[in-house]
C-alpha cells in the first residue's frame, strides 16, 4: 500500500501540483482508496471527517479525464461533463469545487458548479457549453436534467460525497434517479463518515460491484481530539460558556445548538457580554449565511454559531476547539459535529457541557470509540479489506 503520492500512477502534471502545494503523505483513506479509483474501481468508502476524503476522489477524476483529453479524446458536446460529484449542501460544493480548482493550473480541466441557493437562470447558464466536471446539489441537477438543459450521458465517474446527509436530508429518490441516467458501465463511488441506515440501504441496491473500505478510525473520533465534558449546574449554561470561552485558544471556536431558536438565543446572549459572533443555521437568509460562513473561514470571526447544519462537509483549517453547548441525543450527528476540528492530523478540542438529560450520549461514547456495522451488498465489507 503506497504512503506518499509520489508513488501513485498520477500524470506529471498532477503531481507537479502536488509537490508545488507541500502534499506529500496519504492519509489512510487516500492510501487504501486512491489506488483502487485509479484502476477505475468502483468504491464504498467510511472515513472520520478529516480524513482526507475530498483528495480521494478529486485526484482519480482529473487523472483520468486528462488522460482521455491527451489521447485526443476532448469534450466536444455541450452540456455533457463527464465526471459528476453529488452533494448535500450549497456549502459543500462550493467548497469541492475550490479543490478541484486548486489542482487544475497544469490540467486546465473545466469545473462547473449547480447549487441549490443559486438562481436557477445562473445555473442554466452555468452548464451551456463545454467543461468536464459538475458538482451538484440533488435537486438542481434534476431540475436540469428534466428541462434536458443538462446530459449525463457521457459521465464516466459518478461520486456521492457526505453520502449520509444526502439521504438523511431526503435526497436518496434524486440520487437513485441520476445514477440510473448515467451509462451503465460508469464508475461509482461512495464517501461517508458514517455508515447509516441510509447509506446501508443505498450501497446494497447500487454497489453491489464496489470494493468497500473503512478505516480504523471510522465512526470513531480521531486520536488527535481531546475531549472535555464540563457539568451545567443549575440551567447556569451560559455562564459555564463563558467561563470556556475566556480560555486561550490557537483558532477558531465552533458552537453547536441543536434548535435555530437556542442558536438566535445563544448569539444574543453573547453579543450582550461584548462577544462578536456570527450565525450560520437553517432558514436564515442565503446571502447572510454565505457571508457569516466566508467571515469565518477567513478568521475575520472567532466565533461560529450553528445548529447540525454546519457540522457535515464544512473544511475549514483554523477550527481548534469545537464546544456542544447543547449536545445532540444521536451519536452519528456528534460525530459530525466534533469531525469539525482536529482534521488531517492537527490537534484540536472539543468540549461538551453535560447536563443530566445527556447520559445516553456519554454512554454511547464511552471511551470515544464506537464499533461500526459491517457493510452489506459491496465487496470487502470487512475494514482490513486491502489491495
Amino acid at each position: 500500500m503506497p504512503s506518499t503520492f509520489a508513488e501513485l500512477e498520477l500524470l506529471p502534471s498532477l503531481q507537479a501540483t502536488l509537490a508545488a502545494r507541500e502534499l506529500v503523505t496519504l492519509t489512510e483513506i487516500q492510501a487504501r482508496a486512491l489506488p483502487l479509483m485509479l484502476e477505475r474501481q468502483s468504491v464504498v468508502a467510511i472515513a472520520e471527517t478529516g480524513s482526507g476524503k475530498t483528495l480521494t476522489y478529486v485526484l482519480p477524476i482529473l487523472d483520468r479525464l486528462k488522460r482521455m483529453e491527451d489521447d485526443g479524446n476532448k469534450v466536444e458536446d455541450e452540456r455533457e461533463p463527464r465526471a459528476l460529484v453529488i452533494v448535500p449542501t450549497r456549502e459543500l460544493g462550493e467548497q469541492v469545487a475550490l479543490v478541484f480548482k486548486s489542482l487544475t493550473h497544469e490540467t486546465r480541466l473545466r469545473v462547473r458548479t449547480v447549487l441549490g441557493g443559486q438562481k436557477l437562470r445562473q445555473n442554466r447558464e452555468t452548464v451551456a457549453g463545454n467543461f468536464e466536471v459538475l458538482v451538484a446539489t440533488p435537486g438542481r441537477l434534476e431540475r436540469l436534467l428534466q428541462s434536458g438543459e443538462l446530459s449525463l450521458a457521457a459521465i464516466r465517474i459518478v461520486v456521492l460525497d457526505e453520502a449520509d446527509q444526502l439521504l438523511d436530508l431526503g435526497f436518496l429518490p434524486q440520487v437513485v434517479e441520476v445514477v440510473r441516467a448515467c451509462p451503465s458501465q460508469r464508475q461509482l463511488a461512495l464517501f461517508s463518515a458514517t455508515m447509516s441506515a441510509g447509506v446501508q440501504e443505498l450501497v446494497g441496491r447500487m454497489f453491489s460491484d464496489a470494493i468497500a473500505i473503512e478505516t480504523k478510525g471510522s465512526q470513531k473520533v480521531v486520536p488527535t481530539l481531546r475531549t472535555r465534558h464540563v457539568d451545567v449546574p443549575d440551567g447556569r449554561r451560559l455562564d459555564v460558556l463563558l467561563r470556556i470561552l475566556a480560555e486561550p485558544t490557537s483558532g477558531g471556536t465552533m458552537l453547536f445548538a441543536n434548535t435555530r431558536e437556542q442558536c438566535d438565543s445563544l448569539a444574543t446572549a453573547l453579543q450582550a457580554e461584548g462577544w462578536s459572533c456570527v450565525v450560520h443555521r437553517g432558514n436564515s437568509d442565503p446571502v447572510e449565511r454565505r457571508q457569516n460562513l466566508k467571515a469565518f473561514r477567513e478568521a475575520r470571526q472567532g466565533l461560529f454559531i450553528t445548529t447540525d447544519m454546519g457540522a457535515r462537509g464544512l473544511d475549514i483549517d483554523h477550527v481548534a476547539r469545537v464546544i456542544n453547548v447543547h449536545l445532540p441525543r444521536e451519536l452519528e450527528n456528534y460525530l459530525h459535529r466534533v469531525g469539525r476540528t482536529a482534521r488531517a492530523g492537527k490537534e484540536g478540542l472539543v468540549v461538551n457541557l453535560v447536563t443530566p438529560r445527556d447520559a445516553p450520549l456519554l454512554a454511547m461514547l464511552g471511551d470515544g470509540s464506537v464499533a461500526p456495522a459491517p457493510l452489506r451488498g459491496a465487496r470487502g465489507g470487512s475494514r482490513s479489506r486491502g489491495r
